[in-house]
């Protein structure tokens, strides 16, 4: 028996209907723009002021800088992506002294996404008890805060709040980075009270 080779194959998958559409969707891909949201519109100084009063009211109440730990407890993702934008160079927090870590050991905001599946109870307890005090628990979007549209579902326990006690509701889906800024501030300027 005879091997065919890759150009046969190649030609006999560009002949007839089929092989048309394919040319037609190739070319419609390669011809077209991406399909892409604008980019915010840039503030910086509005930015940089949010960020810095955020910085200043950390050191005031910590010493230091705010040292943030994310979980996800179950979510689509959408907050997660938010929230990494904090880290882009169009928000860049590490500049203003805002930093993300790798271990709840490190961290004095746990940042919480999406209803608390069964899978991630547990861990999510662990995660909190392992975070030094003092702490704050930060819910992000809508899910983490009462369930979203999971709300109901037999493999979630419901939002954050009904695993560990929560200091800030983030509502959103998904908060923009400058809510979750926003938020944080609001949180620190609370306790300095």
């Amino acid at each position: 028996m005879a091997e065919t080779s890759p150009a046969m194959t190649m030609e006999s998958m560009c002949h007839g209907r089929q092989g048309a559409e394919m040319r037609r969707t190739l070319l419609e891909g390669m011809l077209s723009r991406p399909l892409t949201e604008a980019p915010p519109a840039a503030d910086d100084a509005a930015l940089a002021e949010l960020a810095g009063k955020l910085d200043a009211v950390a050191r005031r109440r910590l010493g230091r800088s705010l040292s943030i730990r994310e979980v996800d407890a179950g979510s689509c993702n959408g907050c997660e992506l938010e929230i990494h934008a904090l880290n882009n160079a169009f928000y860049d927090l590490e500049r203003f002294g805002l930093r993300f870590v790798a271990s709840p050991r490190h961290a004095d905001v746990l940042m919480v996404t999406g209803p608390v599946t069964r899978n991630m109870r547990e861990a999510l307890e662990r995660t909190y008890n392992a975070t030094p005090d003092p702490k704050w628990v930060v819910a992000v979007g809508d899910c983490a805060a009462d369930g979203g549209v999971f709300a109901g579902s037999y493999a979630i326990v419901g939002g954050v709040k009904n695993v560990i006690p929560v200091d800030l509701h983030i509502r959103g889906c998904p908060p923009r980075p400058v809510q979750l800024l926003q938020g944080l501030l609001a949180l620190l300027e609370r306790q300095s009270e």
